[in-house]
């Protein structure tokens, strides 16, 4: 049973009378526990792709399947429902909230879910420990290092416990030390039994996951 399904995916933007297709017609499988990189030059449809296997866009016709779940059948509620605690999203800009702590940012996600306060509070604390940020709890974005900004970011994907990592070029705003640093976090993520699909245009980035999707022109190049 494969956590992802898509079919024949499609995604049309129309501009004026022009309409440009993104994804031409994209099928992919990734199973439960996979640590997949998506690849391919600017234009090529990997970021639209990222959008739809996050459920921040719907394709134009085609199928995806998420956890046995057709994701064309469900309402606006539901799909934000299944961003919050299915998705752990990891962005190249952190997209940290300047005036909360650390702690509470990584909290976001379970404030939305409607989790109790004590255990959020512990469930915070948990994952900061996780990523090696015990001591930086009460700390605000602009008093961490951009790699320990990026970690927080990290945490606060892992809080729900997703059944999928998404990191949209995750190392793109580190120094190089600092990259190295974050895909070694991602390896451990991985080794506890995520599910990562990272988006990136670096080779060696995507050399650290075990299999690489190459995307050209709205359809998948290569899979290996």
């Amino acid at each position: 049973m494969s956590l992802i399904e898509l079919r024949d995916i499609k995604k049309i933007y129309k501009v004026g009378d022009i309409e440009l297709a993104a994804l031409n017609g994209v099928n992919l499988n990734i199973e439960k526990g996979e640590y997949v990189a998506l690849m391919g030059p600017s234009g090529s449809g990997k970021s639209t792709l990222m959008n739809i296997l996050g459920c921040l866009d719907t394709p134009s016709s085609g199928s995806y399947k998420l956890n046995e779940q057709y994701v064309s059948d469900l309402s606006e509620k539901e799909l934000a429902n299944i961003r919050n605690k299915e998705i752990g999203f990891v962005f190249q800009s952190f997209n940290l909230l300047p005036r909360q702590t650390a702690l509470e940012n990584v909290q976001l996600p379970l404030v939305y879910a409607g989790i109790k306060k004590e255990e959020r509070m512990h469930r915070g604390e948990e994952v900061l420990a996780q990523v090696g940020l015990s001591d930086r709890q009460t700390h605000k974005p602009n008093e961490l290092s951009g790699g320990q900004r990026q970690r927080v970011a990290v945490a606060r994907a892992l809080v729900n416990n997703p059944s999928i990592i998404l990191a949209d070029e995750p190392t793109g705003n580190l120094d190089t030390k600092t990259s190295l640093e974050i895909m070694e976090l991602f390896e451990a993520i991985h080794q506890a039994g995520n599910t990562i699909i990272l988006v990136t245009h670096e080779e060696e980035i995507a050399r650290r996951a075990r299999r690489i999707v190459r995307l050209r022109d709205g359809l998948i190049e290569s899979d290996e």
